[in-house]
């Protein structure tokens, strides 16, 4: 060590034992000088969860940069966030004007305060930095310097009906992140160090808990909420923030009463267009699990699909829905908007005319013989008894039965009063399958053995012509309901069409959805 080293640190040391009179009151005790313990002391230094002696910086408290502070209350739970405005207008219409110059409703400072507190901070502060700095001393870690916190929200459920959802509520804030009128001063410093061999080493182990302390928090933060309405609030802000939400991803009961909360409140929010692709998203991830339970529930995913803005969800369920209509019109009229109505009423039409045109179709199905000669009862009496059964299973199975005439006698004259029976719901879906189908799904040889017997001369010696020419009639029927085939669902039907009894051939086009 040289002999002007040596003189530093002796001069050093004598500054740390017994510091100056006009310094000893703004000298912090746990600030020793850089050339002793700071060096030797630095492998003792604690890096548990970063720089965690300073306020964070990251989702849900942006205690750095945030000016937007969120406090929620429910069922005497508590969360907060610190947000910022940018974010939060970009992604809802709800806060984009809340926090507009028109509407807030903010207690804002006027410049005169604000500039004359600044201005005196900072001269106060310039005269302390250049003596410290003149010192060669590293001057302490102040809070930094961030945005005036300007808007504050509070939601609190107490008195809000079971079936209602709160919103939040904004506050005056008077305020500020950091330096405002309610942000405390930092703690008096003491005039006397401790001394460095005890006070530093104790000094460090409490910085080092403390780090800890403060990170714990942070972890369990990330749990999800038991709160329904602190979950889908949690759930939407980090959205905002690009965060997955945190989804059930197992149960797909579950996961449906999730986002279904989640998509009314965006909705309240005006900010579905940002939560629901994350939904969309998180929900296609079940796959055929997902297509099944659309299956059972169409017009609750329809109403899903159109919050979430999902076109495979929505025209998945359209489907279901058109195809059963008007079944499930009393799920969904005055709940969902008009021009869904329309749409399902627009397509049933459509579905309606192309079955209308296919049975004409079928009814007109006719056999000719070798010349080409449309059969007769004179020129082809075989022929004839295949169509005519054809066409009778036909109008059996497409036309609802006749109401029966009362056979009650009436007093006054007027004629019997026909009562109709109880609805009975034809499933045409069903039908038109089993003639797509073809063969043996209806119409066996059995019954039409059975249909020949009553004849029975006719029976021995036409029987196997009989069944020939019923399944050219067959054949050419199937070519004719192809159209009302078409499966336009992701779920896969199968052969026997999955056992529903109505159509699902509905094709839903781009332009069809109520939203774009």
């Amino acid at each position: 060590m040289t002999p002007a080293s040596v003189s530093s640190y002796d001069l050093s040391r004598s500054i740390i034992s017994h510091p100056p009179s006009s310094l000893a009151g703004r000298r912090p005790p746990s600030i020793s000088s850089r050339s002793t313990t700071s060096r030797r002391h630095r492998s003792n230094r604690s890096h548990h969860g970063g720089s965690s002696s300073e306020p964070q910086n990251e989702f849900p408290n942006f205690a750095h940069t945030g000016d937007v502070e969120i406090i929620i209350h429910s069922d005497g739970q508590e969360k907060r966030y610190m947000l910022h405005r940018l974010i939060l207008a970009q992604c809802s219409g709800f806060f984009d004007a809340g926090t507009s110059e028109e509407w807030s409703q903010a207690q804002a400072q006027s410049q005169g305060q604000i500039s004359g507190q600044a201005s005196g901070q900072g001269l106060a502060r310039i005269g302390e930095d250049e003596e410290e700095s003149q010192l060669g001393r590293a001057v302490l870690p102040g809070p930094p310097s961030g945005p005036k916190l300007r808007w504050r929200y509070e939601l609190c459920d107490e008195g809000v009906e079971d079936d209602e959802m709160p919103m939040l509520v904004q506050k005056p804030s008077n305020s500020s992140l950091f330096g405002g009128e309610r942000t405390p001063r930092p703690p008096a410093v003491r005039n006397k160090p401790t001394t460095p061999s005890t006070g530093f080493f104790r000094s460090m182990a409490n910085l080092s808990a403390m780090q800890s302390a403060i990170h714990i928090p942070q972890l369990n933060s990330q749990v999800e909420p038991d709160n329904d309405i602190i979950r889908n609030y949690d759930n939407m802000f980090r959205i905002f923030y690009n965060y997955a939400p945190a989804l059930d991803s197992v149960n797909i009961a579950e996961t449906y009463i999730q986002c279904k909360g989640l998509l009314n409140l965006a909705d309240m929010y005006d900010a579905l267009e940002v939560v629901g692709p994350r939904i969309d998203h998180h929900l296609l991830q079940f796959g055929s699990r997902l297509w099944k339970q659309v299956a059972k529930y169409p017009p609750s995913y329809l109403k899903l699909g159109y919050l979430a803005r999902s076109k495979v969800i929505f025209a998945e369920a359209l489907v279901h829905v058109v195809g059963q209509w008007p079944s499930g019109s009393s799920l969904l009229r005055n709940k969902v908007p008009d021009a869904v109505i329309e749409l399902i009423e627009d397509k049933y039409d459509d579905l309606q005319d192309l079955k209308a045109r296919i049975e004409i179709l079928l009814f007109r199905l006719t056999l000719t013989n070798s010349r080409g000669e449309r059969m007769t009862p004179s020129n082809s009496y075989i022929d004839f008894l295949a169509v005519s059964l054809f066409r009778q299973w036909l109008a059996e199975n497409t036309t609802p039965p006749p109401a029966p005439i009362s056979k009650s006698p009436t007093t006054d004259g007027r004629q019997p009063v026909r009562h109709r029976p109880h609805s009975s719901t034809i499933s045409s879906g069903r039908i038109y399958r089993l003639i797509g189908t073809g063969g043996s799904s209806y119409l066996p040889r059995e019954e039409l053995k059975r249909f020949l017997k009553i004849r029975p001369d006719e029976y021995r010696d036409n029987m196997k012509k009989f069944e020939r020419r019923m399944e050219e009639l067959k054949s050419l029927a199937r070519e004719m309901v192809k159209p009302l085939m078409r499966n336009s669902l992701q779920l896969d039907l199968g052969r026997d069409g999955g056992g529903l009894g109505y159509l699902t051939c509905t094709k839903v086009e781009e332009a069809d959805f109520p939203w774009d």
